[in-house]
C-alpha cells in the first residue's frame, strides 16, 4: 500500500492529454474522420507509419527528458517499459482488428462507412481505457497481490485462445446485440452513415449504431486482456496509459492496412495466445524470478514475428499448390 508511483509530473500528463485531444480534433475536423470515406492501402500505410513514428519519437523524447532529470538508468528502464507495452498492445490490437472485420462483414457495412464507425470507436476506447487504467493502477498500488490475479487470468485466457483460436463467434447473436435490439428502437434498412434517424417524431438508432455498440463492447473485452498484460511490464500508470493510447490511436489505420490481408495471418492468433500465456506465467512466478524487461520484450517480439512469418509461409505454400 505505497500509493501510485509514476515518473510523470502534472505538466507531462497535461501535455500528453493535450496532444491526444489535438490529434483527435485534427482527425475529426481537418482530415474528415467523421465523414464517409473509403480508405485505401496507401493512405492507411502512411497513417500507420505516422502513428508508429510518433510513438517512437515520444519514447525517444521521454528517454531524453528522464536521462537529463533523473539519470540514464531510469530513462533506459522506462523507455524499455514503454516499448514493451506498446508492442504488446499493438500486437493484441491485431486480434481486435480481425473481430472488427468479422463484425463489419456480418452486418455488410460498406468500407466508406467503416472509417466513421472506427473513429467514434477509438474515442470510446480512449475513455474506457483511461478509466480502466486509472482504476487498475489504484488497485495494484493498494493491493499488490492483484497482479497474481491478473497473471492467472491472462494464463487462462491465453490457454483458452489456443484451444478456441479457429472458432468464430456469431456476432449478430451476441449478448450486446440482443440487449440493444430489446431496449432500443431500431430503424432497419440502409441509412448511410447515420447513427440516428427520426420518423413521426420518434428517434431511432440505425444498424450502423448497433455496429458501433458492438465495436465498443469488443474493445472493452480486449482491454480486459491487454491492460493487465501491460501491468505485467510496469505499474507506472503514465507508461501504461501512453503506450496503450499510442497503440489505440493507430488502430484505425492498421485496420485498413491489414483488412485485405487478414486471411494471410491466420496463425497470428496462436502467437497472441502464447504471448498472453507467457505474460500470465511471468506474473505468477514474480515471487521467485523477476524477468528483466529486455527479456520480456524479446520473447514477445519473437512470438509475434514467428507467428507472422509462419502464417505467410503457410499462405505462400497454399497459394503455390
Amino acid at each position: 500500500m505505497n500509493g501510485i508511483e509514476t515518473i510523470a509530473s502534472g505538466p507531462m500528463w497535461a501535455g500528453f492529454v493535450g496532444f491526444v485531444l489535438v490529434m483527435l480534433a485534427l482527425d475529426l475536423f481537418v482530415f474528415g474522420g467523421n465523414k464517409a470515406h473509403k480508405v485505401g492501402v496507401k493512405e492507411a500505410g502512411l497513417w500507420s507509419i505516422a502513428w508508429v513514428s510518433m510513438a517512437l519519437l515520444f519514447n525517444g523524447g521521454l528517454w531524453w527528458y528522464l536521462k537529463t532529470t533523473v539519470g540514464a538508468d531510469v530513462a533506459d528502464q522506462k523507455a524499455l517499459e514503454f516499448l514493451s507495452g506498446y508492442l504488446i498492445e499493438k500486437a493484441l490490437s491485431v486480434d481486435n482488428i480481425f473481430v472488427f472485420l468479422m463484425i463489419f462483414t456480418a452486418f455488410q457495412v460498406p468500407q466508406q462507412y467503416q472509417r466513421r464507425v472506427l473513429v467514434y470507436g477509438v474515442l470510446g476506447a480512449i475513455v474506457m481505457r483511461a478509466v480502466m487504467i486509472g482504476a487498475g493502477a489504484w488497485v495494484v498500488s493498494e493491493f499488490s497481490w492483484v497482479l497474481y490475479v491478473f497473471g492467472a487470468f491472462l494464463l487462462l485466457t491465453g490457454m483458452r485462445m489456443l484451444v478456441a483460436a479457429d472458432k468464430e463467434p456469431d456476432v449478430k447473436q451476441s449478448p450486446v446485440m440482443r440487449f440493444a435490439r430489446k431496449h432500443l428502437r431500431v430503424a432497419e434498412g440502409d441509412h448511410g452513415e447515420k447513427f440516428f434517424v427520426a420518423a413521426n417524431g420518434i428517434r431511432y438508432v440505425t444498424p450502423l449504431f448497433l455496429v458501433l455498440l458492438l465495436i465498443e463492447a469488443t474493445d472493452l473485452i480486449f482491454a480486459v486482456d491487454s491492460i493487465p498484460a501491460i501491468f505485467a511490464i510496469t505499474t507506472d500508470p503514465f507508461i501504461v496509459f501512453t503506450s496503450n493510447l499510442f497503440a489505440i490511436l493507430g488502430l484505425r489505420a492498421l485496420y485498413f492496412l491489414l483488412v485485405d490481408m487478414a486471411d494471410r495471418f491466420h496463425l497470428l492468433k496462436y502467437g497472441l495466445a502464447m504471448v498472453l500465456t507467457f505474460i500470465g506465467t511471468k506474473m505468477l512466478i514474480m515471487p521467485w524470478y523477476h524477468m528483466p524487461v529486455q527479456a520480456s520484450l524479446t520473447v514477445v517480439a519473437v512470438l509475434i514475428a514467428g507467428s507472422c512469418i509462419a502464417s505467410l509461409y503457410v499462405a505462400r505454400k497454399h497459394d503455390a499448390n
